[in-house]
């Protein structure tokens, strides 16, 4: 892309996610956003051809402000899992800040609306986090993640319960310390060979 077109994109979302602060997911109306973005509606339409693809752009960004939190702050737990669940608990806390963004969200990994990669996102992060290594997704000796080693996909099943909290979170049959304890209790027991 462009400049001019990255910083339309950017413009778009940001747009978006004001839309999705006053009035949920449902003031996200596609004609409304390229409005206030002032873009023509068909422009709008071929950066994101749905709006689940806008709300995806919208919590991407999200993540995106997440991993440079933990890179700046990072965990200073003692164990892996301690690291992991602060990871976990921080985008819990940002996506519940927008409930209706993160319903969007689960919804969209659960029923496979849209491509999206950010259960892989997030398991890449708690994976760099819990091995120590916030530099990138390579492994301690430089080399590139084994995303089917056994450690990843253990930490890919802790990403997956968090999920599934998350659902439970949405449904109001659970809150952020019944869910942080679940999460320390998968954690402590999927994370025991780190």
């Amino acid at each position: 892309m462009s400049r001019s077109q990255t910083q339309r994109r950017k413009r778009i979302v940001q747009t978006a996610a004001a839309l999705a602060v006053r009035g949920g997911v449902e003031a996200m109306q596609m004609r409304s956003v390229a409005e206030r973005a002032g873009v023509a509606l068909g422009t709008l339409y071929r950066y994101f051809p749905s709006k689940m693809d806008l709300v995806v752009a919208v919590v991407t960004e999200e993540m995106d402000l997440l991993e440079g939190g933990i890179v700046r702050r990072p965990p200073t737990a003692d164990t892996a899992a301690g690291r992991a669940v602060d990871v976990l608990l921080r985008a819990t806390r940002g996506l519940m800040r927008e409930p209706e963004l993160a319903d969007a969200l689960v919804r969209s990994l659960i029923m496979a609306e849209v491509k999206i990669e950010l259960d892989v996102r997030i398991s890449d992060l708690v994976w760099r986090v819990a091995t120590g290594n916030l530099e990138g997704a390579a492994g301690e000796d430089g080399t590139a993640v084994d995303r089917d080693s056994t450690d990843y996909v253990l930490v890919g099943s802790l990403t997956s319960v968090w999920i599934f909290e998350l659902v439970e979170i949405l449904k109001g049959r659970r809150d952020v310390d019944e869910v942080e304890h679940r999460l320390h209790t998968a954690a402590e027991r999927l994370l025991a060979s780190f």
